[in-house]
């Protein structure tokens, strides 16, 4: 088994041409020709997830976020990103990243996953970028049996395995048309009304940013890594559905940089 062939597998459930114009998906470290040992998944790539790599006997971490977004000019170890990327070359371990391109797509992806965790039906993107609707950002789909708002929000830190819920006005409406995205989707805001939806769960809001929601809807802010997490159990999960006798292990860490005290 190869890098190349991991790497070919998850380009057919979504391809690099679909990441976006800013991201970094694919290859970042490493030879696609090089034996695979073994992978391990994550949400980030970090220092201590290669270190973890290293010791459970994988030489290539399968990430949702890029290490590197920009070019680097130099190799110093002056901050997390380049000392990450060189003990990864040290330590012989590739590092694959697959990011924009996994949120883009309606099946096998990160908001597909976020919106089985909240038990929604009848899912549709919530910003489709092609006639077909296969590809696109966001995802809407439905309760089956309404919730009051409360309830909800319970459900979905329940579900979410959140610290807290950053929310807005609570509208005394039934919720049952729920809109979504990992990470940060506040761009999603306006579809989400248009699709009628009660919330719309996503993270990253800023202050100022809540007031959009204007009362005709309510914005759930649960934390970037929450709304991700579940990703590195996904990646295992298309991995070992190809490579069924291979190894594929998730990462044992929380990379969450963000702390609450509560």
């Amino acid at each position: 088994m190869t890098i190349k062939d991991i790497t070919a597998h998850l380009e057919s459930v979504a391809p690099t041409h679909l990441q976006e114009s800013y991201d970094n998906a694919g290859l970042i470290v490493g030879h696609p020709d090089t034996e695979v040992t073994g992978v391990l998944t994550s949400l980030d790539c970090t220092e201590e997830i290669i270190a973890e790599a290293k010791a459970r006997g994988c030489n290539m971490v399968v990430a949702h976020h890029p290490i590197v977004f920009r070019g680097l000019k130099r190799f110093n170890g002056n901050d997390y990103v380049e000392r990450t990327v060189i003990k990864a070359i040290k330590e012989d371990v590739a590092i694959y990243a697959i990011h924009t391109n996994l949120d883009n797509v309606r099946h096998q992806g990160v908001n597909e996953r976020i919106a089985q965790r909240l038990g929604l039906e009848n899912l549709r993107l919530l910003g489709p970028k092609n006639e077909e609707k296969t590809i696109g950002s966001g995802m809407v789909g439905e309760l089956p049996t309404g919730m009051d708002e409360k309830a909800f929000l319970r459900h979905l830190k329940t579900s979410m395995d959140a610290s807290l819920v950053k929310h807005t006005l609570l509208l005394n409406k039934e919720v049952k048309t729920v809109a979504l995205c990992g990470g940060a989707g506040g761009f999603l805001l306006n579809q989400a009304k248009k699709a009628g939806a009660q919330v719309f769960v996503t993270s990253d809001y800023k202050y100022h940013e809540f007031f959009d929601a204007d009362g005709q809807i309510i914005i759930c802010d649960i934390g970037h890594y929450e709304s991700e997490q579940f990703t590195t159990q996904l990646l295992a999960e298309l991995l070992t559905k190809k490579f069924p006798t291979f190894a594929v292990l998730c990462t044992e860490l929380t990379t969450n940089p963000v702390s609450y005290f509560v």
